[in-house]
């Protein structure tokens, strides 16, 4: 699977999620969480020590703009240490330090509370999880350390070391999901950023349909009326002579161009998947792909253009993929719709070991299905079997 957060990420097993970059990201992420508390209580802490000097008013006043200070920075500074653990989110910069909205006010207690509380929880999560196992690999360093310790000490540290990111990225994604809630829902920014995306994904579509029909009615008519000119014109000559043996060859061309003209056409937007849906349109691919497909999906309505659209060619490029890439002898399609939303499933049992990173078509593969709000699942264990799930939303 393709993990969106921490949380997601802990579902791919011990040995996928160890490998994977997540522990190091949820304790950077928790790391930087702990920032502006650490700094917010040492000038406090400063403050503090000078009380007798500038007196107990001056002190109360300083170490409140301290804490104001340290809260409004603690805004921004949210926002960018998301990246490290929500990447799929476009949050952006806060626009003005002054408040003035709801919103705007719900960030700033949120920062208050980061830089009060949550950081420092933050904190103490990553040093305990990683202090335990720390203190036990440290422990033949330790002059009064028994012997039985100073052996069994590191190995139970390294054995309890991989047992920490568990907690560390737990909390890392309880953490996410509610900076998310503060930072991204109700941004008018990010709203109007989705909308754009929505209206430029439809006028893709109709453009890509308009191009279908195009070729469909004008080029496509045209080559097929020439081939029948070059048919009727091969009758009319002697048979063996040189112009019989020249139209031959043109009236072959003509048919090899009319195929490929037919095979752009359904790259562009198949004529089937807007006269019949979905289901018809994935049977066709299915019937010329060069691995034996076996299909299984009901839809008992038509779905909007656009997600019947990014269906088709995410079981398109998932077929193709699993064709060049997994060595199986057998695919298979199921699609449902469950609740208002689009699930298509797409497996194989290949080799498996499928990598977005490896240049297989899967990142744009998940670009295409989160243009139009969905997203992309993938379980591909070295060995085999590979599944790929793609859920879209459909808007009613």
């Amino acid at each position: 699977m393709i993990p969106r957060d921490p949380l997601e990420a802990l579902t791919r097993g011990p040995v996928g999620f160890l490998r994977s970059s997540w522990p190091w990201r949820s304790a950077g992420y928790l790391l930087a969480g702990g920032l502006p508390g650490v700094v917010c209580g040492l000038a406090v802490a400063g403050v503090a020590a000078s009380w007798a000097r500038i007196g107990a008013a001056t002190a109360v006043v300083c170490a409140l703009l301290v804490l104001g200070c340290a809260t409004v920075a603690a805004r921004p500074w949210e926002r960018r240490r998301l990246r490290l653990v929500a990447p799929h989110m476009t949050v952006g910069p806060a626009r003005s330090p002054l408040p003035r909205d709801a919103a705007a006010w719900r960030e700033i207690g949120h920062g208050a509370l980061s830089v009060l509380a949550l950081g420092w929880v933050d904190l103490a999560v990553v040093l305990v999880s990683l202090g335990i196992p720390g203190a036990l690999l440290a422990a033949p360093l330790q002059p009064e350390a028994p012997p039985w310790a100073r052996l069994g000490g590191p190995l139970a540290g390294a054995l309890l070391l991989p047992v920490a990111a568990y907690p560390i990225a737990a909390w890392a994604g309880a953490r996410t999901a509610v900076s998310l809630a503060v930072l991204a829902l109700g941004d008018a920014e990010l709203t109007e950023v989705r909308r754009s995306r929505a209206r430029l994904v439809d006028a893709y579509e109709a453009e890509r349909r308009r191009i279908e029909r195009d070729l469909h009615d004008g080029a496509q008519q045209r080559l097929v009326a020439l081939t029948m000119k070059l048919g009727l014109a091969g009758l009319d000559l002697p048979a063996g002579s040189r112009a019989a043996r020249e139209v031959a060859e043109a009236h072959r061309m003509a048919k090899d161009a009319l195929v490929e003209l037919r095979e752009l056409i359904r790259g562009v937007h198949p004529q089937v998947l807007t006269e019949r849906g979905l289901p018809a349109a994935v049977r066709d691919v299915a019937t010329r792909s060069a691995v034996p497909v076996d299909m299984d999906i009901d839809l008992e309505r038509r779905l909007p253009p656009a997600v019947e659209a990014a269906g088709y060619f995410a079981v398109c490029e998932a077929l193709a993929n699993a064709a060049r890439h997994s060595g199986a002898a057998r695919l298979r399609v199921g699609g449902r719709l469950r609740g208002g939303v689009l699930v298509l499933e797409v497996g194989d049992d290949g080799r498996g070991g499928a990598d977005p990173a490896a240049g297989t078509g899967l990142t744009g593969l998940a670009d295409r299905v989160a243009a139009v709000d969905g997203r992309m699942l993938l379980s591909s264990p070295v060995g085999g079997p590979t599944r790929l799930r793609v859920e879209i939303p459909c808007g009613d």
